[in-house]
């Protein structure tokens, strides 16, 4: 069928929009929230429904067209041109089961729906800090979240996915029905189909202890409170969830007076028992705070633990996984990245890790369990220019890092060395020629 004539059939309310580059609502419909880069895809179908989904990858299939997937535009690996693009934000109906503590979520929901409608039955998801973040492509690419050292990843909670494969099929995936496609979807990320859907676990979880503890980074010194913070989380609960974060806000109207032209330095704390504020005791003597915003909250205040930005911007990313924590490196990284360094503004956050995220039980293929520490940063700016910043801000740190984190590789491209250890790479690998032999998901 030529292509227009495959388009027009599909305008009408029975099938998924379908744009081309130069009609009306194509540029709209590409907008997500990663400003730096877009796909430009041949065709875009607008998917509501798992049906389209098939449409689409059994029209791409025919032609031998790339087929990649777009929900809310967080974390996109880079530009791309040509081929077909299924974007699945209309697909975000949610339904909580209270009493089997589980929750079907959409391929476009984001993790503030989920939160919310899980609130009412004194449950949550084990979602990640940003609640605009699509939950879908999270939890694909493992899930590292807010809780995460007393649940683990989000993936180790999902009891089954629907995913449209490129034989045009859709699949209803169980560790049971389809054991090596689930274990590669949770954690291989989005190259073997279109998930259009899944179940996850949702955890007894009403509040939590959270919140920030932050410094002046060159009153008290960044590296002293990295250095600090690393003491302190040899000595808290198994199931405490914590971060440190470095920020050098530029001098900007734009921004808040009390931020403009700041080194601003946090610990950030997520935790369930009752013990917070004795828990926390040790972070408020670092030094003189600037802000403390440490409290018992509802679960559905979690997001403000990190108050990510929830404005559409442009970004570069990149994570290295840990097996301990060099200080010494990390200072250097401290250095190079701070706000006498120069260059594009770029933000610093370690996560500590362990705890349930070291459990290697669950049938998935989510690398890099042994790690200790996860390192991120979040560069501004020209891409090349962002992406030479990252690359010798992490060198410091080159001996002691076992992987790279999936999930915050933001237009990193193609490269995915180091993603996934040798053996899970093999294995995906194998798993991928059997469910995609044609390469039709590479691109994700």
């Amino acid at each position: 069928m030529p292509f227009m004539d495959f388009v027009n059939e599909h305008k009408s309310t029975d099938g998924p929009l379908v744009l081309r580059p130069g009609d009306p609502g194509y540029e709209d419909e590409l907008a997500g929230f990663q400003t730096g880069f877009a796909p430009r895809p041949d065709a875009v179908f607008a998917a509501s429904s798992a049906a389209d989904v098939v449409a689409a990858v059994r029209y791409a299939a025919r032609r031998g067209l790339p087929v990649r997937v777009q929900a809310t535009g967080h974390g996109l690996p880079g530009p791309s041109e040509g081929g077909v693009l299924v974007t699945t934000r209309r697909m975000d109906g949610v339904s909580v089961d209270p009493v089997a503590r589980t929750a079907r979520l959409g391929a476009g929901v984001r993790w503030g729906q989920v939160v919310t409608a899980a609130a009412p039955h004194g449950l949550a998801p084990v979602n990640g800090s940003a609640p605009s973040v699509g939950a879908v492509g999270y939890v694909l690419g493992g899930g590292l979240g807010i809780l995460a050292r007393e649940f683990g990843y989000a993936a180790d909670h999902v009891r089954s996915l629907d995913v449209v494969t490129a034989d045009g099929r859709l699949r209803h995936v169980t560790p049971e029905s389809e054991p090596d496609l689930y274990w590669a979807l949770l954690g291989g990320g989005g190259g073997l189909g279109v998930v259009t859907g899944l179940e996850t676990g949702l955890v007894p979880v009403a509040s939590l202890y959270g919140g920030s503890v932050s410094f002046d980074g060159r009153r008290v010194g960044a590296a002293a409170v990295l250095r600090a913070w690393e003491e302190w989380t040899r000595t808290v609960p198994e199931g405490l969830t914590s971060s440190f974060a470095a920020v050098p806000y530029p001098d900007l109207p734009a921004l808040p007076e009390a931020l403009r032209g700041r080194y601003v330095v946090s610990v950030r704390v997520a935790h369930t028992g009752a013990d917070g504020d004795r828990v926390a005791a040790p972070l408020r003597r670092i030094g003189p705070a600037l802000a403390d915003s440490l409290r018992r909250m509802p679960y559905t205040e979690s997001h403000t633990v990190h108050s990510d930005p929830d404005v559409p911007h442009a970004y570069y990313g990149e994570g290295a996984v840990l097996r301990e924590l060099d200080l010494a490196g990390a200072g250097e990284l401290l250095a190079r990245t701070g706000p006498d360094a120069g260059g594009a503004m770029c933000v610093v956050q370690v996560n500590h890790l362990g705890g349930a995220l070291a459990a290697s039980g669950a049938p998935n293929s989510v690398p890099h369990r042994d790690g200790r520490f996860l390192v991120r940063l979040l560069a501004v700016g020209d891409r090349a220019a962002a992406r030479e910043r990252l690359d010798a801000a992490f060198a410091p740190l080159g001996p002691v890092t076992i992987g790279r984190a999936l999930n915050f590789a933001f237009g990193a491209g193609d490269r995915t060395d180091g993603l996934w250890d040798a053996e899970t790479r093999k294995r995906l690998a194998l798993i991928r020629s059997r469910y995609d032999p044609a390469s039709l998901f590479d691109g994700n």
